[in-house]
């Protein structure tokens, strides 16, 4: 199947337990995320599934979503799953067209 940034992201939320996804969730709430980004209102996430967020996410972060996702993970101290991230998605390093 394609990996696309959608499917990395869920398979990231998949990886989280109960506890750790109402962290997370919690933390997108109260814009745990990134400088100057938008929190996603509790209404929204409340009765959220991880398919429900990764779209929430993508929507409102756009290309800042693996940035804003790598800072929660970091919060809820799941530094495992940051580190798988960062392997498959590399920090931008200002140069394109590596494929």
């Amino acid at each position: 199947k394609m990996t696309t940034p959608e499917n990395i992201l869920l398979g990231t939320l998949e990886d989280l337990g109960h506890d750790d996804f109402e962290k997370f969730k919690w933390h997108l709430k109260n814009n745990g995320s990134v400088e100057g980004l938008p929190a996603i209102p509790e209404t929204k996430l409340e009765n959220a599934e991880r398919t429900d967020i990764v779209d929430l996410m993508f929507h409102t972060y756009c290309i800042n979503t693996f940035e804003v996702t790598k800072n929660l993970l970091g919060s809820i101290n799941r530094n495992d799953l940051l580190e798988n991230l960062n392997n498959i998605i590399p920090e931008p390093k200002g140069k394109s067209g590596n494929d």
